[in-house]
């Protein structure tokens, strides 16, 4: 079992930044795909950025140039640097984990609103 916490959503004006922080814990081995989506209301979970098996980065075309993600590979944790921030980034950012086994996990989210 792999659990996730998130952390570090709030409230920002346009223009401004926040980073987020995904925890992971239990049974986390090498291989492992993770990575942030994030939910608008009303709209599909989309994804916003991830790192592959292999160590490479995708971005969601939307957010290519302002965020950023990263990991600690030391404290099972990754990352997201979201600058610049647009209204249209308002959403649950979900953290996820999808095993060498191929199984998916998320966690519960953390609310991000852009608002003047």
């Amino acid at each position: 079992q792999v659990q996730l916490v998130e952390s570090g959503g709030g409230l920002v004006q346009p223009g401004g930044s926040l980073r987020l922080s995904c925890a992971a814990s239990g049974s986390i081995f090498s291989g492992n795909i993770m990575g942030w989506y994030r939910q608008a209301p009303g709209k599909q979970r989309e994804l916003v950025a991830s790192f592959s098996s292999g160590g490479s980065k995708n971005y969601a075309v939307s957010v290519k140039g302002r965020f950023t993600i990263s990991r600690d590979n030391a404290e099972n944790t990754v990352y997201l640097q979201m600058n610049s921030l647009k209204l249209d980034d308002t959403a649950v950012y979900y953290c996820n984990l999808i095993s060498r086994y191929g199984i998916t996990y998320w966690g519960k989210g953390t609310l991000v609103t852009v608002s003047s």
